[in-house]
């Protein structure tokens, strides 16, 4: 779990957008997306590998995988989501 702290001072590094935490709901409905072959980074590659947690941006278009606790806050590997409808278990 990230702390509280930290999570407010975190921003999209593109766009200088808060970032909020994943509910387990949505990073269930993401891990699935990447199962299905749907979800490539914002630099174009392909997302294999399930995520055990993720920052989503304010717009909801990018989310920022979390691996091994620590949030991955760069750009060519932020998640591009805005095709992938998070809010069924939001």
């Amino acid at each position: 779990m990230l702390d509280q702290e930290l999570l407010a001072l975190l921003v999209c590094p593109a766009t200088h957008q808060d970032v909020t935490l994943a509910t387990p709901g949505e990073i269930a409905l993401l891990n699935e997306a990447i199962r299905q072959g749907r979800v490539r980074t914002a630099g174009g590659n392909p997302v294999n590998q399930p995520v055990e947690g993720a920052l989503i941006r304010a717009d909801r278009a990018v989310a920022y995988p979390i691996r091994d606790g620590i949030p991955v806050m760069l750009v060519a590997v932020g998640l591009a989501i805005s095709q992938v409808n998070l809010n069924a278990h939001g």
